[in-house]
């Protein structure tokens, strides 16, 4: 198996971790983005997002002539598909998956498949899109019946994506038997975790509930912060004494849920059924309005200021990204909380230690921004943030950095 060429289309927080490791592991792989600065980054040896240890990974795989990026696809053994797959308003009011992208790079590869190939797609999809790119390779000219095709999700997190690749178990779900079979036996040259066998229908299901499973317990937790406000309770002390109960696991409160999955992949259940899928759906809106919450805890917390102080306060927004210690802002509660504070023309202290630039925040060093500030709003839980000791200065922190988040 390790004599296959492998195309990756997709060079982003999934696919370039995959490419990587898989050239590591001793596969010639070709990257396909359609970012051409990205790929001449890579092509450099060099990283265009930031993840641990995923620099070492790609220097090594492109210095060894094992990985090697371009912007159209090649041909090559086994292809697989690590596009975003985002939504869209549809009118409705409820958000509905956009698989553009993913038809996109399936009808990009296709005039490279030929008899014997494997296709795989990784991104996560509403159920049936597999069959989707079966019918779309059809029509296209490919002997679909002559090639393999499989679902295979990707469950990794931000910050251990190099560890968890290889260490967590993994879904086949096949479009037939045999496509199960031939992509397993891929899958376990270098997963070390159970690779599971399934079908492509129960496979894309499977990663849909398992984020919804996530977002339905992250809504308890922000509901619960919510209502302990309201009675002037510390949410962490109260969600600790109840989780001292054998069978209660609380999750910690935060400014809501962001990244491509958690607040993406519930709306694709909700989509296929809006009428059944209740309890995700108020899951989904509960995480959304808390963002919307913390900016009117903060503009009220500003008025105040400015009635007793006479003057606008300076407010430094800790954290823009969806998670600590990443630079990954896709969804990103915390973004969407600054660039709201800002539109509405208050005094911004834009901070996020993990990323040099934004196009439409001006950054600031977090020590400056706290010299400066007359309320810092602690967003996101970044490791530079845990060990400060701030003075004199109102603080509103909503992820935990004092454990005693609202």
């Amino acid at each position: 198996m390790k004599n296959k060429k492998i195309c990756v289309v997709g060079l982003g927080y999934i696919g370039l971790p995959t490419a990587a490791l898989l050239a590591n592991t001793g596969y010639e792989i070709i990257g396909v983005d359609v970012n051409s600065t990205a790929v001449n980054i890579i092509n450099q040896g060099h990283i265009h997002i930031v993840e641990p240890d995923l620099g070492n990974f790609v220097k090594s795989a492109v210095f060894s002539g094992k990985l090697k990026a371009y912007t159209k696809p090649q041909a090559a053994d086994i292809f697989m598909l690590c596009v975003p797959t985002p939504f869209y308003m549809n009118g409705g009011g409820i958000p509905e998956p956009n698989l553009e992208y993913v038809l996109a790079a399936t009808k990009a590869i296709a005039p490279y498949i030929k008899a014997g190939d494997i296709v795989i797609l990784e991104s996560t999809s509403p159920v049936g899109t597999t069959a989707q790119i079966y019918e779309t390779l059809k029509k296209a000219g490919v002997d679909v019946e002559q090639i393999f095709l499989a679902y295979c999700p990707e469950r990794v997190l931000p910050g251990k994506i190099m560890v968890e690749l290889i260490e967590n178990d993994r879904i086949v779900g096949g479009f037939n038997a045999a496509s199960t079979q031939k992509v397993k036996e891929f899958y376990q040259t270098f997963v070390r975790g159970d690779v599971l066998e399934t079908d492509s229908k129960t496979a894309e299901m499977s990663k849909l509930i398992e984020n919804s499973y996530r977002d339905v317990n992250i809504a308890f937790a922000n509901e619960l912060s919510i209502l302990s406000d309201v009675h002037n309770i510390n949410v962490h002390e109260v969600i600790k004494l109840a989780n001292r109960h054998p069978r209660v696991n609380i999750l910690n409160p935060g400014c809501g849920v962001g990244g491509h999955c958690i607040a993406v992949d519930p709306w694709f259940l909700v989509a296929s059924d809006p009428k059944q899928a209740k309890l995700i759906q108020s899951a989904r809106e509960v995480n959304d309005y808390k963002a919307d919450w913390i900016i009117e805890k903060i503009k009220s917390t500003a008025l105040v200021f400015e009635i007793k102080q006479n003057k606008k306060p300076k407010l430094a927004c800790m954290g823009l990204a969806f998670k600590p210690d990443i630079d990954d802002l896709r969804e990103s509660p915390a973004l969407y909380i600054t660039k709201s504070l800002k539109s509405q023309q208050l005094n911004i202290l834009a901070v996020e230690p993990n990323i040099k630039q934004h196009s439409e925040l001006e950054l600031i060093n977090y020590k400056k921004a706290i010299e400066q500030a007359d309320i810092i709003i602690f967003l996101v839980k970044n490791r530079e943030f845990l060990t400060l000791e701030i003075k004199d200065k109102i603080v509103l922190d909503f992820c935990g950095v004092f454990n005693n988040a609202i």
